[in-house]
């Protein structure tokens, strides 16, 4: 089988129009910009509007990527969408986007893999173009995770936000293998009840009770979810760099989940990483889970973060619990 490098060739992200900040919070929670700021360094974040679906903005951020990567929609023949809050339970999110996209007779799926679903989304994609069949993939993290989460809970609420970022990724035959390198995926089921939605499947079904208890909204026990996110999320950056025989120093951009800067903070400093070779921009977004990582990736590469020959590496960390982390060699 050739040897493919599997190279992101456009990046498109979408942040909804209506920015929250943490002040207009403190109007419907008990909250100030302060106790927020000081717990999870976000200061504001982008909310969809009632009537704008994940689909919505994965269009968009679909759109602007294939356009960056000087493409037609009809180039591409494999679609993966990351997502935990899809437009219905059937069909698939990512059929609704192939619709809204114009494409015909194509591979398309949905991947839950929670605040990882990017990650997971775009191995994923590597290895089926890897395999030979599929020539061109887009992979999409897209979330209106405020549909599920309780507004009368300050300890959530406060944390996230809507958003959408896809990739366009090819394969070519070059001299040396570039572009994605491989990834790193985990997952502990048993730690699940930490961070779930308990209502609204076949476990829980909706019912009076359910809603009355808010069931069907996000549930998160803060304090272990950040110790678990830290130590895995720096497994799987240390197993990655290691298997590619990489040191931390030789790394371009670490692009982490943005979820909190004290999770981001404490990964950095395990892996003696200065600061400025870390991506943040949870303070303008919070966590748009599978959407954060995408949307992270194309503001670095905007704003002339990311040269060619740089490693990158991505780490993401959910619901499941979810981790992984992708290596990329820029090109």
């Amino acid at each position: 089988m050739p040897k493919y490098s599997i190279l992101i060739k456009g990046i498109g992200a979408y942040a909804p129009e209506r920015v929250v900040t943490n002040d207009d919070l403190s109007k419907i929670v008990e909250t100030s910009d302060e106790w927020i700021v000081s717990r999870s360094g976000i200061r504001e974040r982008h909310i969809a509007r009632p009537n704008e679906a994940t689909s919505d903005m994965a269009l968009i951020a679909c759109q602007r990527a294939i356009q960056n990567a000087g493409m037609k929609p009809e180039d591409i023949d494999l679609l993966i969408v990351g997502t935990t809050t899809p437009d219905y339970v059937c069909p698939s999110t990512a059929s609704v986007l192939q619709r809204k996209l114009g494409l015909r007779n194509i591979a398309c799926m949905d991947l839950n893999a929670a605040c990882s679903g990017f990650i997971y989304g775009l191995n994923v994609a590597t290895n089926m173009l890897r395999g030979g069949i599929y020539r061109t993939a887009l992979v999409v993290g897209a979330e209106k995770i405020t549909n599920i989460v309780d507004w009368t809970d300050r300890t959530t609420c406060v944390l996230f936000g809507d958003g959408a970022g896809a990739v366009v990724v090819t394969k070519e035959i070059l001299p040396e293998i570039t572009g994605v390198l491989g990834s790193s995926l985990g997952t502990d089921g048993s730690n699940g009840n930490l961070l779930m939605v308990p209502g609204g499947g076949t476990a829980m079904p909706f019912s009076e009770e359910v809603l009355q208890k808010h069931d069907h909204f996000l549930k998160m026990n803060g304090k272990e979810v950040f110790k678990v996110a830290v130590r895995v999320m720096q497994q799987a950056c240390e197993e990655l760099l290691k298997r590619f025989n990489i040191t931390p120093e030789q790394l371009g951009l670490l692009i982490p989940h943005q979820a909190n800067i004290r999770i981001v903070e404490a990964i950095i400093e395990r892996m003696k990483l200065p600061r400025e070779k870390c991506f943040v921009n949870l303070d303008r977004y919070g966590n748009t889970s599978a959407a954060s990582i995408p949307l992270a990736l194309n503001e670095a590469y905007e704003r002339g973060m990311i040269k060619s020959g740089d490693y990158v590496l991505m780490v993401a960390f959910g619901a499941g619990f979810t981790w992984g982390a992708n290596l990329i060699k820029w090109q």
